[in-house]
């Protein structure tokens, strides 16, 4: 079972996420970004966008997917509750994720405005395979 959570920092806020599979961490991760900013109990899957990224490494692969949330977010004034990814693959020496959104225009009568995320930063960022689940440490710049 996936989850998330957060570790102090001085200045920025540490992420960490799990998931049985690769693809639920990576979904794990995304929850995790969209609680700094809003709660994402409150945020209705209305509208849906597919992603597509690719990356050059896994690490890049995640920094990635949880930027273009960000871009979203930024140009679009999105918030997102649901995070399906549908795969990773690598091919080519280039990985790929696969995935389904859902989220909403945020509302501020709705929806509580959290802490604003800048960046997805490389800072302390870990991904490892351990026993039975995949577990993801990353910065977030505030």
């Amino acid at each position: 079972m996936g989850g998330y959570r957060f570790h102090e920092h001085t200045a920025d806020i540490i992420v960490e996420a799990w998931g049985n599979t690769l693809e639920e961490m990576f979904e794990e991760a995304a929850k995790g970004v969209s609680e700094v900013m809003t709660d994402i109990r409150k945020v209705e899957p209305k509208i849906k966008k597919q992603i597509v990224v690719t990356g050059m490494d896994i690490q890049n692969l995640l920094l990635r997917w949880l930027e273009e949330l960000l871009i979203l977010h930024d140009s679009e004034g999105l918030v997102f509750s649901e995070f399906h990814v549908k795969k990773i693959e690598e091919k080519n020496e280039e990985y790929k994720l696969e995935a389904i959104v859902g989220g909403e225009k945020f509302d501020k009568n709705k929806h509580e405005s959290r802490t604003h995320v800048k960046a997805i930063t490389y800072a302390q960022m870990e991904i490892k395979k351990e026993k039975d689940a995949w577990r993801a440490f990353f910065t977030l710049d505030i």
